[in-house]
C-alpha cells in the first residue's frame, strides 16, 4: 500500500473512527484502525469496530497501490494530530516488515501495523430494504431523549432510546427510571421507492452509539437522508461518505405510555426561559444538598415560589409570575433533571401538568409543532 493524502482530512477521519475503538480490546487487532487503500476509487477509507460499534468514513488519496493494513489507533492518531497541516502525509506499508512508513515535511515515522486479516468485518445487513431518514429530523429526536437515558449498566435496556419508525414519523423515548423523554416527528421518513411506511419497526440501540450518530448527522445538511437498515439484531446508518453500525440492546423496552396520565389536576403555565434562569441560580444551593427543589404557588401575589436549601450552608429563594385558578400547592424535584429537560422544549411558554405532589409531572410545549414530552417524578419531601 502506498498513498499520499491531506494532513487536515486524514486526522478529521481518525478523530471520527477511534471512536469506535475498543478502550480495553479482548484482542489486540481492536486497538487498531483499519485502513484499505483503493486505487480504482481514489478513496482510502478508516475503520474502527470494537464488536458492538463500528464507524467507517473515508478520505481522497492518490494511491499509486491498493492495500489493507490496521495500524494502533491512539499511537497513529497521536502521530497525524502533531504533524504539519501544510504538508501532504505519505503512507507506506511494508508488508515483510509489518509496519508502516509516515512521511511528513518534517520528519518520518516508523509506526508496527497487525493485518487487515485479523480485523473483524462490520456487519452486513442482508434485509434488502431500508428506509430514508431526513437526517436533521433524526439528529433533532436523538438530542430530545439521549439525556434521559440511563448509565446504569445493571439497567442494560434503560442505557439506550427506545425508536419506532412507522408511517413515516420518528418516536424517539429514553427512561432512566426518574424521568422520561419522548418525542415524535411526522412526515420525515420514506422507503427505498419512496412509498409510505406501513410496518411497524421498533428497536432499542446503546445511547454510545446513538450519540456517534447524532455527532455525523450534525455534519449534513438540512435537507439530507440517511439509509436505515435492520436485521437480526444489526442496524446500520449510511450517509453519502460515512458508515455507523451498531448492535441492538437485547429485551423488552418498558411500555412508557401507560405513565404518561391521561389527565391533570393542576396545569401551570410557564414562562420557560424566566424558569430555567431561576431555576440556575437556585441550582448553585441545591447541588450542595441532593439537587433538591421546592415549587410553592402562592395564588394571593400570583407568582411561583422556588426554593433550596442546603444543611449548614444556607438557603436560597426565587420566585417568578404566575397566573392560576388552584388552590395552593407544593412539589420538588431534582434540579438537574428539570434543566436538562427544560433546556430542549423549543418553545417560549411550556406547561407543567401534574395531580399530586408524589405522581408524575409532565411539561410540554404549547407554542410550537413538536410532539414533546418530558416526564420527571417528583422528589418526596418531609412536612
Amino acid at each position: 500500500m502506498k498513498l499520499v493524502c491531506s494532513q487536515i482530512e486524514l486526522n478529521t477521519a481518525l478523530q471520527l473512527v477511534s471512536r469506535a475503538v475498543a478502550n480495553r480490546p479482548t484482542h489486540p487487532v481492536l486497538a487498531n484502525v483499519l485502513l484499505t487503500a483503493d486505487a480504482g476509487t481514489g478513496k482510502l477509507s478508516l475503520t474502527g469496530f470494537d464488536l458492538n460499534l463500528g464507524i467507517q468514513t473515508s478520505v481522497t488519496a492518490s494511491i499509486d497501490s491498493s492495500g489493507a493494513i490496521t495500524l494502533p489507533s491512539k499511537l497513529f492518531g497521536e502521530i497525524i494530530s502533531k504533524l504539519s497541516n501544510e504538508s501532504p502525509i505519505t503512507l507506506i506499508s511494508d508488508d515483510s516488515k509489518d509496519q508502516v512508513k509516515i512521511t511528513s515535511k518534517s520528519g518520518t515515522y516508523q509506526v508496527r501495523s497487525m493485518s487487515a486479516e485479523d480485523f473483524p468485518e462490520l456487519p452486513i445487513v442482508e434485509n434488502e430494504s431500508f428506509l430514508k431518514i431526513n437526517a436533521s429530523a433524526f439528529a433533532n429526536s436523538l438530542r430530545s431523549t439521549l439525556f434521559a437515558s440511563s448509565t446504569d449498566e445493571a439497567k442494560q435496556i434503560l442505557t439506550g432510546v427506545h425508536l419506532s419508525f412507522n408511517n413515516n414519523s420518528i418516536k424517539s423515548a429514553a427512561t432512566d427510571g426518574h424521568r422520561l423523554a419522548v418525542l415524535t416527528l411526522d412526515n420525515v421518513l420514506s422507503s427505498d421507492n419512496g412509498t409510505s411506511i406501513n410496518q411497524n419497526i421498533e428497536v432499542t440501540l446503546p445511547s454510545r452509539s446513538l450519540r456517534e450518530v447524532e455527532r455525523f448527522l450534525s455534519s449534513c445538511t438540512s435537507d439530507t437522508e440517511i439509509s436505515f437498515f435492520y436485521d437480526h439484531g444489526q442496524v446500520v446508518f449510511i450517509s453519502s461518505d460515512q458508515i455507523v453500525t451498531t448492535r441492538t440492546l437485547d429485551g423488552t423496552y418498558p411500555n412508557y405510555n401507560q405513565l404518561i396520565p391521561e389527565q391533570f389536576q393542576y396545569q401551570l403555565e410557564l414562562n420557560r426561559k424566566n424558569f430555567i434562569l431561576a431555576l440556575d441560580r437556585i441550582s448553585v444551593l441545591a447541588e450542595q444538598h441532593n439537587n433538591v427543589v421546592k415549587i410553592s404557588t402562592n395564588k394571593k401575589e400570583n407568582v411561583l415560589n422556588i426554593t433550596a436549601e442546603a444543611q449548614d450552608l444556607g438557603s436560597g429563594f426565587e420566585s417568578i409570575p404566575i397566573s392560576f385558578d388552584y388552590d395552593d400547592i407544593e412539589i420538588a424535584f431534582n434540579s438537574k433533571y428539570l434543566l436538562e429537560g427544560l433546556r430542549l422544549i423549543e418553545s417560549d411558554i411550556i406547561l407543567l401538568k401534574f395531580n399530586a405532589p408524589t405522581t408524575p409531572a409532565i411539561f410540554t410545549p404549547i407554542q410550537n409543532d413538536k410532539d414533546f414530552t418530558y416526564l420527571v417524578m417528583p422528589v418526596q419531601i418531609r412536612s
